[in-house]
């Protein structure tokens, strides 16, 4: 099964929280954290990653906090979960990496691979600014599919 860590998804909420059009610019880690019921020591480690991968801004002080390094709609999902998980995996082995018993009879390392590009290239079409904009949005499952009602 293919899962994000909790990490990732945090580090997807605080992006999409300062996304929000009606959300602050800056806020700081105390303040997501509290607002989304996560650890505040936690949330301050996920966004100190954020800032190290040039994905937010952070500023001391009072007035300070952390904001997007950039406008949200330049923030993909896959930016995002890059910075906190490394390279998206979906098996132990990969075209590199020729250490796997099984390697020379696998038959479906090439397919598993393809799948993981897949996934990527999709991640890479998702912004945060799409995320912010989706919070309103109610979503009904319908027969294998996603409708988004506004």
């Amino acid at each position: 099964m293919f899962r994000l860590s909790k990490k990732a998804d945090y580090a997807l909420m605080a992006l999409r929280h300062l996304a929000l059009p009606d959300g602050p610019s800056s806020t700081s880690a105390r303040e997501i954290a509290e607002h989304y019921d996560i650890p505040v020591q936690l949330m301050a480690k996920v966004l100190q990653r954020l800032v190290r991968a040039g994905l937010l801004i952070s500023t001391r002080g009072t007035q300070g906090g952390y904001s997007l390094s950039r406008p949200p709609m330049a923030i993909n999902a896959a930016d995002v979960i890059h910075s906190i998980d490394g390279p998206l995996l979906v098996t132990a082995c990969s075209l590199e990496n020729d250490n796997c018993d099984q390697y020379d009879k696998c038959g479906v390392r090439l397919p598993l691979w393809q799948i993981r590009e897949r996934i990527e290239k999709t991640l890479e079409t998702v912004t945060i600014a799409e995320m912010a904009a989706e919070s309103n949005a109610v979503r009904v499952p319908v027969a294998n599919t996603v409708v988004i009602k506004r």
